[in-house]
């Protein structure tokens, strides 16, 4: 009597036992064996089968949740707006946006990074942040709503400049005659009268523990122009006031070429913090966080600018 297994190909025989009595002992061991090997063949394949088989489709399904997986929306718009103003005059150079992007990756996340001024390279900022919280100050209250509501994405606040670029030297005096009171390095702003302080943006910004900063406006290149001696003074105090874990806040100036970015960031940033000064007008500080009595009376060691 012949019976027979299907599964694949392989076929399984089976001897009756008259046959079995009827034929030579050693012939019977040897079809004993036979049989055990090939039933041993048989689960052999069926199991690599099934394992290849459970193996390939788990990378296939990999590689296509992988490749199907989108770019976040603030990416893909981000790199749209920015390759098409590419040919701008007014956007940051290669370079300087390398030296931003490099901090913004080996930032802590979720990583804080203030931004004074909506430029070209707003969705970038943002994009490249991704994880983390990117907040952009303004003196445009309309071109601010505009921004965000074209890029919900984005938070912006609108902020009051109260400075001139012709007041200049007359504002970083009257900073050292009052840096024992309101115009302190280690403060909370939101209660201070000092009088290049920006003391009226939203309460939560001064509670939060900036990693990066950068300044690249106000806009405004003449005498009546606000300047970016708030923004930079606003940032020096942010980041010697910090409260967290790391002690540092990177401080970038983009503009370093004008007297008033100039100025400013040696008076309230200081050169013993200056990390980088590149040949395409981004300057880069590193100013740690200040707690001893004798760091919160002065910004600098060396109060002596160069104005012109």
């Amino acid at each position: 009597m012949k019976n027979t297994i299907n599964n694949g190909n392989t076929k399984l025989i089976l001897l009756h036992p008259f046959i079995q009595k009827q034929g030579n002992p050693n012939r019977i061991w040897l079809v004993a064996l036979l049989s055990v090997f090939a039933l041993a063949s048989l689960l052999t394949i069926v199991y690599t089968r099934e394992t290849l088989h459970t193996t390939t489709t788990t990378r296939i399904a990999a590689a296509i949740n992988h490749h199907q997986q989108p770019l976040p929306k603030s990416v893909v718009k981000a790199l749209v707006h920015y390759a098409a103003n590419a040919n701008s005059t007014n956007h940051m150079s290669q370079t300087d946006i390398k030296q931003i992007s490099d901090v913004l990756k080996q930032c802590s996340s979720p990583c804080n990074f203030l931004v004074f001024g909506l430029t070209s390279e707003t969705l970038l900022w943002n994009a490249l942040n991704h994880h983390g919280r990117t907040v952009f100050i303004d003196e445009n209250r309309y071109y601010a709503a505009y921004m965000e509501e074209k890029n919900p994405e984005i938070e912006v606040y609108d902020v009051q400049y109260t400075t001139k670029i012709s007041e200049l030297n007359e504002l970083v005096t009257s900073v050292r005659e009052q840096v024992r009171n309101e115009c302190r390095p280690v403060q909370n702003l939101l209660f201070s009268d000092c009088k290049i302080g920006l003391n009226d943006l939203p309460n939560q910004l001064y509670e939060l523990d900036w990693d990066v900063i950068l300044v690249d406006g106000p806009r405004g290149y003449w005498p009546e122009g606000p300047g970016s001696i708030s923004a930079i003074f606003t940032a020096s105090v942010l980041a010697r006031s910090k409260k967290g874990v790391n002690h540092k806040t990177h401080v970038f100036v983009h503009n370093y070429n004008r007297e008033v970015e100039r100025v400013s960031s040696e008076e309230f940033l200081c050169k013993e913090n200056l990390v980088k000064s590149s040949k395409d007008l981004l300057t880069h500080f590193v100013v740690e966080r200040v707690v001893d009595d004798d760091g919160r009376n002065q910004f600098c060691h060396n109060h002596l600018t160069t104005s012109s």
